[in-house]
């Protein structure tokens, strides 16, 4: 009981705080981008010219990368399982007028944005079957996910931390192969979708570097309590029509590795950054058992890299009910 005291009066004192956070790291309404920025204006005599454009362009893209770029769009459109899921953490707790409830709002608010924008692209450039991309949609929300983070703050916010630089990769990287293919719609949309990612990551480490100063100790263990669980990716969870359980998500990876877009050794990369920025390795005054596990999440970084160096991703393409009904190539 003590120890979720603590949790909370942390959470209190951080809250205190929250209007200059969504001030650095959010983006008023009035001023930041909308899905319809970047998608041809409907409203316009020469609208049929800009779907043409998506069409054309997108025959350059092959089949992988159609899966990468439909698992993207359903990761981000499950959005209402990812709102439920922190407006239940401890120190929010869906009350109205609490500060982290406002963060949790504005930050849904540009999360938003990113499953519309690349669900209107992948409509209009027909190159995917989406029907079965919607049910796929509707059964990452309907199965919910489970991450190991329980109502934990502390374990909550080492996710997104996690996460919102995992996706800010992946978005940023599947920009650039879409302009190296000469697609520079697609590529702006994924790029101005990173950014929002980076800005959300950049929030969520310093929500995790302040709770080190108030409670290094127990922060240290909810840190090395989710490496040993590995962070798992909402993706984990994506299953096709007719799968009961979540099968997708395997040979969506591999795609994503052979393309170069989310690698092993970019989760690796992500955690070196994490234990640079939180100072890891300089913390001290710690309880023996934090000791050990900042001395655990300091060797794991070499100790993954070993592992990782010897796992080949598969070559053979997997076809997914998603993109091969349109014979993309």
């Amino acid at each position: 009981m003590a120890t979720k005291n603590i949790r909370l009066e942390v959470m209190k004192t951080v809250e205190k705080s929250i209007d200059s956070f969504v001030e650095k790291y959010l983006i008023p309404v009035e001023e930041i981008w909308q899905p319809s920025d970047l998608l041809p204006n409907l409203q316009q005599e020469n609208y049929m010219d800009g779907i043409i454009q998506i069409r054309e362009e997108a025959k350059e893209l092959g089949y992988d990368f159609w899966v990468v770029l439909v698992g993207d769009m359903v990761t981000e459109e499950a959005l209402p399982t990812y709102e439920s899921w922190l407006m239940d953490v401890e120190g929010v707790d869906q009350v109205a007028n609490n500060g982290w409830s406002k963060w949790v709002r504005h930050w849904t608010g540009e999360e938003n944005r990113h499953g519309d924008a690349l669900n209107k692209y992948l409509y209009l450039s027909g190159r995917v079957n989406m029907r079965e991309v919607e049910k796929t949609t509707q059964h990452l929300i309907n199965d919910g996910f489970d991450i190991g983070t329980a109502r934990d703050p502390y374990r909550n916010f080492i996710y997104t931390s996690f996460q919102e630089l995992a996706t800010n990769i992946s978005h940023k990287r599947v920009g650039q192969l879409a302009k190296q293919k000469g697609n520079k719609m697609l590529g702006k949309m994924c790029t101005v979708i990173a950014g929002d990612e980076m800005r959300h990551h950049l929030a969520y480490r310093e929500f995790v570097k302040i709770i080190f100063d108030y409670d290094p100790s127990e922060m240290m263990l909810a840190f090395q309590d989710m490496m040993k669980k590995k962070i798992v990716m909402p993706a984990q969870f994506l299953r096709e029509s007719g799968d009961g359980i979540a099968s997708a998500f395997e040979n969506f990876s591999n795609a994503a590795q052979r393309l170069g877009v989310y690698t092993t050794f970019d989760y690796i990369d992500i955690l070196d950054k994490l234990n640079e920025y939180w100072e890891i390795g300089k913390m001290n005054s710690l309880t023996d058992e934090a000791e050990k596990a900042r001395d655990y999440l300091m060797t794991l970084p070499a100790r993954m890299t070993r592992v990782a160096e010897r796992i080949a991703v598969p070559t053979d393409i997997t076809k997914f009910k998603w993109v091969e009904a349109n014979g993309v190539v």
